[in-house]
């Protein structure tokens, strides 16, 4: 697979992957903290996404880490511990861009979860469509033992993930956990041999990226938005997104390829 790096920022990174680079891999890279998030990483991360979402041409997106020992340990507790009250308040909006970045981005998106995903950096992966792991990842959202709780979404979108009472369990007693026990609470969606979650999620990301541009943006956004409305709304919700597809440059190419018995050509409009 052919690769186009773009180096950017200090503490993120973005590389993409694949013919016309419709892959993007969004590195968390600040290993000497195990990714945790200070304020200027998190200002990082959501530039970064924020870059993404603009880009009409991607396909996929596949946040992984430069760590070998961690995927990210959430919030940087060193830095918070000088903050005053003031300079909390001053953080959350950044803090909060940088996970709603991952989680609004448009296309779909896979974590690729190595070593320690805790607090802040379950609840990036928490963000992406898809979860995989390596056998020796450990999970959980610790934050009611120093005193929070899960900030950036973990009180959402893990308790939509796997349910209220499992998300109470992990919520409430601050346990870490080990990547099999995530799996059958299906917190994570595969499990890999250690070492090898980013390979599989590139595979998964090529076998994502070669089908229609517009249909993955439009089934994902009917998705996310139908997902916590009532059955009829989410139906109309579902119709809006499937016009958008049906009308699409996309579409027409789709049907023509498949009449012609070739591999299609997409336009992405």
């Amino acid at each position: 697979m052919s690769e186009l790096d773009t180096p950017t920022r200090a503490m993120v990174t973005i590389t993409r992957h694949g013919p016309g680079g419709h892959i993007a891999e969004l590195a968390l890279d600040r290993p000497e903290a195990m990714n945790a998030v200070s304020t200027q990483m998190a200002r990082e991360l959501g530039a970064a996404c924020a870059e993404l979402s603009a880009d009409q041409g991607l396909r996929v997106v596949l946040v992984t880490s430069t760590s070998t020992k961690a995927f990210c340990v959430g919030a940087d507790l060193k830095e918070r511990n000088s903050f005053t009250d003031a300079d909390l308040v001053a953080q959350r909006p950044v803090a909060r861009a940088a996970y709603g970045g991952v989680l609004n981005l448009p296309v779909p998106t896979i974590a690729v979860v190595e070593g320690f995903a805790l607090g802040g950096g379950l609840e990036i992966a928490l963000s992406c469509d898809l979860i995989i792991a390596g056998s020796a990842a450990v999970v959980g959202l610790p934050e009611v033992s120093v005193g929070v709780i899960p900030g950036g979404g973990g009180t959402q979108l893990l308790t939509r993930r796997v349910g209220w009472s499992r998300a109470a369990g992990m919520i409430f007693t601050a346990r870490r956990m080990p990547a099999s026990e995530a799996a059958a609470l299906g917190v994570v969606d595969e499990v890999l041999e250690a070492g090898t979650a980013r390979d599989r999620g590139l595979e998964l990301a090529t076998q994502i990226a070669a089908n229609s541009p517009v249909g993955l943006r439009q089934a994902k956004r009917a998705m996310r938005l139908g997902s916590d409305v009532d059955l009829a709304t989410g139906l109309e919700v579902e119709d809006g997104c499937w016009r958008a597809t049906a009308f699409s440059g996309d579409r027409a190419e789709g049907v023509a390829a498949f009449a012609e018995k070739r591999p299609p050509v997409w336009l992405g409009r």
